[in-house]
């Protein structure tokens, strides 16, 4: 049994920003060259705003050390993709381990990422993904093109949020 999950902002203080960061570094890291752990730890901070854009969240389940464990992160930013700049905001970073997925901690976070975008008053948000369509299409999001990024075959999706 999955115990009880939190989705919670990730505040530039938090405990959580080294695995954060690792996480995001190491499925991702491909396509930024150049930067490593130490500045992907830096941006995150930066991304982690008090509301609207930018935003970062992590899923948290109580451990049994009466501690909390990250189990997912996504991110709501203003600029993930240089060749679309003019496409913003953006859904970014869903990450779960592979030990926690299959429980639907992707969707909640996906979810909570765009009540945030909806509660600041955005229309629309974008994503961008080489793999995970059916998932994002299974939540409401749309495919908006199709394009090579940084050598990788990727779908740029948008959810309207105005139409709900």
């Amino acid at each position: 049994m999955t115990p009880p999950l939190r989705i919670e902002r990730l505040s530039f203080r938090s405990s959580h920003i080294a695995i954060v960061a690792a996480w995001t570094h190491a499925e991702w890291g491909h396509l930024t060259p150049g930067e490593t752990r130490a500045s992907r730890r830096v941006g995150l901070r930066d991304e982690c705003g008090p509301a609207g854009v930018p935003s970062v969240f992590v899923a948290l389940v109580d451990d049994e050390m009466g501690g909390e464990t990250p189990v997912g992160t996504a991110s709501l930013v203003s600029d993930d993709m240089r060749v679309r700049r003019e496409l913003s905001p953006w859904l970014a970073s869903v990450f779960v381990p592979p030990e926690w997925r299959g429980q639907g901690i992707a969707s909640r976070l996906v979810r909570r990422v765009e009540a945030e975008a909806a509660a600041s008053g955005l229309a629309c948000c974008y994503l961008f993904t080489p793999d995970q369509q059916a998932l994002y299409r299974r939540l409401g999001w749309q495919d908006h093109e199709a394009l090579n990024y940084r050598g990788e075959d990727v779908t740029i999706m948008i959810r309207r949020l105005d139409a709900e």
